[in-house]
């Protein structure tokens, strides 16, 4: 079914179908549960049928159903689609994809052996199973992601093409917000984060969503390949993502799609695989529609809110408005900084292997009961020195990313997925697909034949 969506004549029809699944998902999930297991099936059985490679057609399925994860949430599927759909999915496809051979990421294996030591600890004498793998499962899957994706090389069609197919359940994520959503006028903003903008769900999750979603449109409409088919189509679909992902109030999904955006107008400029000087004048003005639509979306948004928009994203809350509250970092990073400092103080106490997976929350002083939100304190407090060891490499990955837009037509694309997804784990960890999946994909070796002769 997934050849069958990618070989359409009709893009718009695709992206105007996945819009009535998200309407069709507010009123009942049967639709939805339907829709992905005839997908899954059918794709499943086509994939043991192949007589020839199944890497490309794996990455299809991997990228398509997995971004479903926060659609299944929002319109209730579970237990007929599980509620941690990405986790366990993408867990089981990746492992399918190493045990038919796909599994050049060495490093990768690395990074399981330094997870493993902190899953038999616990020195909270509180953690679960259940809390074990909650916390666990997103690091590990990057890991694994590490050894599918690592050195495979995938043709430029199909690269655009597993983008396309991660970007149609975004576009239901949009239509379910919007219609879920009361009259944008009757709805009483504040400085906090609010669900009724978000269709119900979680404002992290769901701005996440949009804002990878807006980075997404800006690829296609920048690279010129074909979304809807329509270039001013394009533009409305990212001015739908941009505003509702910031009337949502949760910031940091809109920043992560924001830095996607910036980095690709600061690193990729030219068209052509020559040109990768930076060209500040013809950037500007080939990204000019861009760019006024996001700002005039902010604009519009900002007074649709009363001016709570823009001292939302300045890190104002009512306590410093009303001058009981000084303005703080670790107010501007909803108190996130605070629980990272007190994982860096578990790490100080425990400096070697940690306390163990899923304990840090029942043994920190100030945020005692708080989830991490930021993956590298979590690594550090639970799983000491082979945490910092597991980030270091992530680290050194995206260094040998940056190093290769040098020389890569996609190598500024492939930077932009990393830090998107290096991004999520600093306001949401590893829970949900974004950051193994995104992780996964920068890794990638794109062949770019012809893609002068494409372009120009």
């Amino acid at each position: 079914m997934i050849r069958y969506i990618l070989n359409s004549r009709s893009p718009l029809f695709w992206v105007v179908f996945h819009m009535a699944l998200g309407i069709v998902s507010t009123l009942t999930p049967w639709v939805l549960i339907a829709w992905f297991y005839f997908v899954l099936l059918t794709t499943w059985v086509s994939l043991f049928r192949r007589t020839g490679g199944t890497f490309v057609p794996l990455v299809f399925l991997v990228a398509y159903s997995t971004s479903f994860e926060l659609l299944a949430r929002m319109s209730g599927t579970s237990p007929f689609v599980p509620y941690e759909l990405g986790k366990y999915l993408l867990l089981f496809l990746l492992v399918f994809g190493m045990l038919k051979g796909y599994r050049r990421g060495y490093i990768g294996w690395l990074m399981i052996v330094l997870l493993l030591p902190g899953a038999l600890i616990d020195l909270a004498g509180e953690t679960t199973f259940k809390n074990i793998v909650f916390n666990l499962i997103g690091p590990i899957n990057v890991a694994l992601a590490v050894v599918f994706f690592s050195r495979q090389e995938i043709e430029k069609d199909a690269f655009i093409d597993t983008i396309r197919l991660m970007f149609y359940p975004l576009v239901s994520v949009l239509a379910f917000v919007i219609l879920k959503t009361p009259n944008l006028e009757t709805v009483e903003f504040n400085l906090g984060a609010n669900f009724e903008t978000s269709g119900g769900f979680g404002t992290n999750q769901v701005s996440t969503a949009l804002g990878l979603g807006a980075f997404f449109v800006f690829l296609f409409w920048r690279k010129n390949w074909q979304l809807t088919g329509y270039r001013w189509l394009d533009l409305a679909m990212l001015l739908l993502f941009i505003f509702r992902g910031l009337v949502t109030f949760s910031r940091g999904g809109m920043i992560g799609g924001a830095l996607g955006i910036l980095l690709l107008l600061l690193l990729d400029s030219g068209n052509l695989v020559g040109e990768k000087a930076f060209k500040p004048v013809r950037t500007v003005v080939t990204a000019l529609p861009v760019l006024l639509v996001i700002v005039f979306t902010f604009i519009y948004a900002d007074k649709l809110t009363g001016g709570l928009l823009a001292q939302r994203y300045q890190g104002e809350t009512a306590g410093t408005l009303a001058g009981r509250k000084e303005k703080t970092l670790n107010v501007l990073t909803s108190n996130r900084l605070q629980i990272f400092i007190d994982d860096l103080e578990l790490w100080k106490a425990h400096p070697v292997l940690g306390v163990g997976v899923g304990a840090s929350r029942h043994l920190r002083n100030d945020t005692k009961g708080f989830l991490s939100h930021v993956e590298i304190s979590r690594l550090l407090s639970e799983h000491g020195l082979l945490g910092l060891i597991y980030f270091i490499i992530l680290v050194g990955l995206g260094v040998r990313i940056f190093r290769r837009t040098r020389n890569e037509h996609f190598g500024a694309i492939l930077l932009a997925l990393f830090m998107i997804a290096f991004f999520t784990t600093l306001h949401a960890a590893m829970r949900t697909y974004v950051s193994p999946l995104l992780f996964g994909l920068s890794l990638l070796s794109v062949n770019e034949m012809d893609l002068i002769e494409e372009e120009s």
